[in-house]
């Protein structure tokens, strides 16, 4: 699956900006990604639940909201309770992660947990049983347009073992410095959806940069699952 990143989309043109992804099959994105900052919990403020909102009016593709911010246990079910089909919240700032992941549910949405780059996994494998979602951050989150940390990868890895294996039942997506150059690589490990911010939103034609990334995932990605 590929969940382009309004990160890097135009926030003046934010509906022309979903359009360009919301075309055709094979074009058009899996998901739409929406990172949610505060300024506290990352350096960075980008936009809030009344934008999201708004998305959800403007499109029915999926919305996953990713929210990098200081206590999700609080805001995060707004979101749920608005219509976002996934929502993502930080271990590193949830208080009581498994009760936010049965509030979430219960509102109606997917829960996702996600892990910064330092974070390691096997502390939050019994934790994540309760998830739906595991979002492995591949830069540090707060920013667009950074370098792919390949090191992140040995989490995703063994986040698929414990799937493959019947431990865990988890979507594995990963986000940051996704492009042609690393999609592949990313896809070998086991990923499952591909955040994708520049990749898609600076290319020409976004509809095509997503029909590209697919493609290039693919083939990694079926030879993962046999």
């Amino acid at each position: 699956m590929i969940a382009p990143s309004i990160l890097s989309a135009d926030f003046a043109r934010l509906a022309d900006e979903i359009a360009a992804v919301d075309g055709e099959p094979g074009k058009r994105a899996d998901w739409l990604h929406v990172d949610v900052m505060d300024a506290h919990f990352v350096p960075n403020l980008t936009l809030g639940l009344p934008v999201v909102q708004s998305l959800l009016k403007a499109t029915d593709i999926p919305i996953d909201c990713h929210l990098m911010i200081e206590d999700p246990d609080r805001w995060a079910i707004g979101y749920a309770e608005a219509g976002a089909y996934n929502v993502t919240v930080h271990v590193e700032a949830a208080k009581d992660p498994i009760a936010i992941a049965k509030d979430l549910r219960a509102a109606g949405a997917k829960a996702g947990l996600s892990i910064k780059p330092g974070t390691p996994l096997e502390p939050y494998v019994d934790v994540l049983r309760h998830y739906d979602t595991l979002l492995v951050m591949s830069v540090e989150p707060g920013f667009g347009g950074q370098k792919f940390i390949a090191d992140v990868l040995d989490k995703v890895r063994r986040a698929r073992q414990l799937i493959d294996t019947g431990h865990l039942k988890l979507v594995v997506e990963i986000d940051g410095g996704i492009n042609a150059d690393t999609i592949e690589q990313a896809a070998e490990a086991g990923v499952d959806c591909f955040v994708a911010g520049s990749a898609v939103y600076n290319a020409d034609d976004p509809a095509r940069a997503v029909e590209a990334l697919r493609a290039k995932a693919a083939p990694a990605f079926a030879h993962v699952r046999r």
